[in-house]
């Protein structure tokens, strides 16, 4: 069984920085990638960056060029740094896992996410 754990969140200025983890486990296949995604309230669930076992990396518009998505040593941690922060970035960010190998094609991101975290709050002070 999947598990995903965020850690990371909190209360931070405009301009700053946070650094959100991602503790995955119970994989059972090589091809597993991890997405972060945000929920804000009222709005709906956005992606924000993926990231694949061989480091093939996705940002959407609203995450490139401020954050950044990594893994660490241990392949079960993937970490997003987010810098240059805004008010609009508040939300809660979640990591999700799935599939990246389906049919002899490699996607970069999951095609399906079929195991979510509980998620971890961001909020930007203006």
């Amino acid at each position: 069984q999947v598990q995903l754990v965020e850690s990371g969140g909190g209360l931070v200025q405009f301009g700053g920085s946070l650094r959100l983890s991602c503790a995955a486990s119970g994989f059972t296949s090589d091809y597993y990638g991890i997405g972060w995604f945000r929920q804000a309230p009222g709005k709906e669930r956005e992606g924000v960056s993926c990231i694949n076992n061989s480091d093939d990396t996705y940002y959407t518009d609203s995450a490139k060029g401020r954050f950044t998505i990594s893994r660490g040593n241990a392949k079960n941690m993937v970490y997003l740094q987010m810098d240059s922060l805004k008010p609009e970035d508040t939300a809660v960010y979640y990591c999700a896992a799935g599939l990246y190998y389906s049919g002899g094609y490699y996607y970069t991101c999951p095609y399906d996410y079929g195991d979510w975290g509980q998620g971890t709050q961001v909020t930007v002070s203006s």
